[in-house]
C-alpha cells in the first residue's frame, strides 16, 4: 500500500502516517470489495472486471496505483499508440535498436508495483510494444527478476509491414480514402490486430501481454474472449459488446469525467478517476471508476465518449467485428459514489477479410514558431509581424534559388482566428498569441525562417514580448496514408518469455465484403416533423453535449441531446449543411471531389448525432500546420451554434406535467 503514497498528497504526520500504515489498506479493501460486489449484482454471472490505466502514451502516471490498489480487477489494460506515436517510436528505434517501445509503461506503469500486481492476481495487457515489442517484454522480464517476482510475459507480433516496404509498392495498394499510390520514403506502416492473438497468449498462462499495434479495443475485447467459454470469433453481437467495453475506456478519464461539456460541475480532476468495466457473459455491461475518486460517471460522460473518434456508428469497423452502436442504450444507476453507468445494445456484423494499415511517409519539413504580443491593436500587430517575416523569408529564398513555402499557416489566438466568422469578441485584446507555420520541402529554407522570428522583437512591431521556447526547430512532415490488407497475408507470433511459441492459428470465421464509406448508403433520417414555434433562441450547449476527435484528417463532433424532447429541435436546425457552412472557413477545398463535406448520422440509442467532416483537419496530426490538428476544439465550438425561433424548452422540460 505504500505504493499508493507516490499519487496522492497525503498528509506527512507521523500519527497519519501510522494509521496509513496499519488501518488504511483494511478500510480501502472494504470500500472496493462492497462496491464490487454491489455492481456485480446488477449483472448476471459472475463478471469480468477490466480497468484502464492509459489513454496514450504521456498519460499520468497516478492511474495504475489507483486501478491496483483502487479496483479489485481481474485485468489491467493500458493503450499507449496512435499514428503520430508508432512514427516517434520508429525514430526512436532507427537511434537505438533496443528502443521503439513506450518505456512509460515499463518504468513508471509496472516496475514500481509489479510485485504487488503478481500477488492479487491482475492480468497486464499493453499494446506498449510499439515497433519493437519483444525488447518491451524483455524489459518487464527484467523488472520482474530485479523484483523477484516470476511472471510469464507473452508478446504478440505480426501487425509491422515495413520490412515489406518495396513489395507492397510493387502489389498496387492504394490509400483507402484518396485512392493515392503507395508512397515513397515510408517511415512505420503497422496493421491493426485483433483480440484473438492476445487471447490465446491468456490461454497460454501470460501474466503479461505485449502487442504492437492492434485495434485499442482489442485490449479489453481479449480478456473477455478468453474469460467467458460462449464467447468465440463467430458470435458477432458479443463481439460487438466487448469492443464496446474496450471503445469506452481506451482513453482513460474521457469516460469519467475527462473533457466533458459540463467541465465546471467536475470536481477534483487531480485525483480524477480512471475507469472501470465489469462485462457479463451476455454482453451486458456496468461501468464506473474507484471509490474517492475525483470526476464523474453519467449518462452525458459515457455518451461523449460512445461517439468519440468514431465514423458511421452502425458500421464502426474493428479487425474482429463491425460494429453497429447505433442502438446502444446508456442508463445511469442511482446511489453510487461518482456514479456508474448500465450499458446494453451493441450489435455486430461479420469484418471484413482485410487489416487496416496505417502508414506513416516523409513529406519536407514543417516548423512551428509561436510568439506573445502585447498592448494596443495587438491582433493587427502580431498579422503584420507573421506577414513580414514570411515575406522577409520569401526574399531570401529567392536569392538563394530555393522554392517558396509549400504552405503557412497565420492564427492569432486570442482573436477568436479559428471561429473565421463565427468570431464574437466585441472588443479587440490587448494580449494574443501568434501562431506561424510553415512546410517546405527543404530543411535549409525553414532554418533560414527559424533565425528570422527573433529578429522582429527589435525591429518589428512594439510588444513582441518573447519567443515560447526559444528559437523554433525544423521537423521531418510524417503523413499518414491507410490502406486495407487481405488477412491472409499475415503472419502473427507469440512469444513467451522471450522465446516464440507458436503461430497464430487465425480461426476461420465468416466474412463480409463491405463497400467504402462514401459508397455506403447515406444515413435515413426520419421524417420531418411538424414542430411548434416560438420566440425564443438558445445555444447549442444550452440543449446538448458535444464530443469531438480525429482520424487523419477528418474529424468527427458527437452531439447527445440532453433531454429527449430536445432532439427534433436539434435535429430540425443542425442539419449537416448547416454543420458544414458553420466550419466552411477550415475546411480545404479538394479538387474533382464529389463527395460531400460532412455527413450526419442518427444515434438513436444516446439521443443523438454523430457529425463526420472530412478534409477539415489540414492534413491532420503532425503534418498539419494548424494550433489545432485534431479537431479537439470543434465540438466546444460547435457549442455556440445557435437554434432559432424554438419555444421555450428549457422551461417545457422542467415544468411537470
Amino acid at each position: 500500500m505504500a505504493s499508493l503514497l507516490t499519487y496522492r498528497a497525503l498528509r506527512k504526520s507521523a500519527a497519519f502516517q501510522r494509521w496509513h500504515q496499519n488501518c488504511a489498506p483494511a478500510l480501502l479493501a472494504a470500500v472496493v470489495d462492497r462496491q464490487s460486489k454491489q455492481y456485480s449484482r446488477l449483472l448476471p454471472g459472475k463478471p469480468v472486471k477490466i480497468g484502464c490505466a492509459s489513454g496514450f502514451w504521456g498519460d499520468t502516471a497516478v492511474a495504475a496505483p489507483q486501478l491496483i490498489y483502487g479496483a479489485k480487477l481481474d485485468f489491467l489494460v493500458f493503450d499507449y499508440l496512435s499514428e503520430i506515436t508508432m512514427s516517434l517510436l520508429t525514430a526512436a528505434k532507427n537511434k537505438s535498436p533496443d528502443m521503439g517501445y513506450a518505456p512509460d509503461f515499463v518504468q513508471v506503469a509496472i516496475s514500481p508495483f509489479i510485485r504487488d500486481i503478481k500477488n492479487k492476481g491482475i492480468r497486464i495487457i499493453s499494446n506498449a510494444g510499439g515497433v519493437n515489442p519483444l525488447s518491451c517484454g524483455a524489459k518487464i522480464q527484467e523488472a520482474a527478476s530485479a523484483a523477484g517476482v516470476d511472471i510469464k510475459v507473452a508478446v504478440v507480433t505480426g501487425d509491422d509491414l515495413l520490412p515489406q516496404s518495396s513489395e507492397l509498392a510493387k502489389a498496387g495498394v492504394k490509400d483507402m480514402d484518396s485512392g493515392r499510390e503507395f508512397p515513397p520514403n515510408v517511415h512505420s506502416m503497422n496493421a491493426y490486430l485483433g483480440a484473438g492473438p492476445i487471447a490465446r497468449a491468456l490461454s497460454l498462462g501470460a501474466d503479461v501481454v505485449i502487442t504492437g499495434r492492434c485495434a485499442d479495443s482489442a485490449l479489453a475485447l481479449a480478456p473477455l474472449l478468453y474469460s467467458f467459454s460462449n464467447w468465440s470469433l463467430d458470435n458477432f453481437d458479443l463481439l460487438a459488446a466487448g469492443s464496446l467495453a474496450g471503445h469506452l475506456m481506451e482513453c482513460g478519464a474521457q469516460a469519467t469525467g475527462g473533457i466533458f461539456t459540463d467541465w465546471y460541475n467536475i470536481d477534483d480532476w487531480d485525483n480524477i478517476g480512471f475507469p472501470v468495466i465489469e462485462c457479463a457473459e451476455d454482453g451486458a455491461l456496468v461501468l464506473y471508476k474507484p471509490p474517492h475518486t475525483g470526476g464523474l460517471v453519467s449518462q452525458g460522460t459515457v455518451s461523449e465518449q460512445l461517439l468519440y473518434e468514431i465514423g458511421d456508428p452502425v458500421h464502426y469497423f474493428l479487425p474482429d467485428v463491425v460494429c453497429d452502436f447505433s442502438q446502444v442504450k446508456i442508463e445511469e444507476i442511482p446511489g453510487y459514489e461518482g456514479g456508474a453507468v448500465y450499458i446494453k445494445g451493441a450489435r455486430g456484423q461479420p469484418p471484413s477479410d482485410f487489416y487496416k494499415v496505417s502508414a506513416t511517409y516523409g513529406s519536407g519539413f514543417r516548423l512551428t514558431a509561436v510568439c506573445v504580443v502585447v498592448g494596443p491593436r495587438a491582433v493587427e500587430k502580431a498579422k503584420k509581424t507573421a506577414n513580414s517575416i514570411l515575406t522577409r523569408c520569401r526574399r531570401i529564398f529567392k536569392q538563394l534559388h530555393l522554392e517558396d513555402f509549400t504552405s503557412v499557416n497565420v492564427e492569432v489566438l486570442g482573436s477568436e482566428h479559428l471561429y473565421g466568422e463565427n468570431a464574437r469578441l466585441r472588443q479587440l485584446p490587448r494580449e494574443v498569441v501568434l501562431w506561424i507555420s510553415a512546410h517546405h520541402n527543404q530543411k535549409r529554407a525553414l532554418e533560414f525562417f527559424a533565425r528570422e522570428v527573433a529578429p522582429a522583437g527589435t525591429g518589428m512591431a512594439p510588444g513582441l514580448t518573447g519567443i515560447v521556447g526559444g528559437r523554433p526547430k525544423v521537423s521531418p512532415v510524417l503523413k499518414l496514408y491507410s490502406f486495407l490488407y487481405p488477412k491472409k497475408h499475415f503472419k502473427i507470433d507469440i512469444h513467451m518469455n522471450g522465446e516464440h511459441v507458436e503461430e497464430y492459428n487465425r480461426q476461420e470465421s465468416p466474412t463480409q465484403v463491405y463497400p467504402s464509406w462514401w459508397e455506403l448508403p447515406q444515413p435515413e433520417t426520419p421524417p420531418a416533423m411538424e414542430l411548434p414555434t416560438g420566440t425564443f433562441s438558445f445555444r447549442l450547449e444550452d440543449l446538448a453535449y458535444t464530443r469531438s476527435g480525429d482520424k487523419g484528417n477528418t474529424a468527427n463532433i458527437g452531439v447527445i441531446a440532453r433531454h429527449p424532447s430536445y432532439l427534433p429541435y436539434i435535429r430540425q436546425a443542425l442539419t449537416s449543411q448547416a454543420v458544414e457552412e458553420y466550419f466552411e472557413h477550415l475546411f480545404e477545398q479538394i479538387k474533382h471531389s464529389t463527395r460531400s463535406k460532412v455527413r450526419r448520422y442518427e444515434v438513436p440509442g444516446v439521443q443523438g448525432f454523430n457529425f463526420v467532416l472530412h478534409n477539415i483537419l489540414g492534413g491532420g496530426g503532425i503534418a498539419s500546420l494548424r494550433s489545432d490538428p485534431q479537431g479537439k476544439a470543434l465540438g466546444q465550438m460547435l457549442l455556440d451554434f445557435e437554434i432559432h425561433n424554438v419555444p421555450n424548452l428549457l422551461e417545457e422540460v422542467a415544468s411537470p406535467r
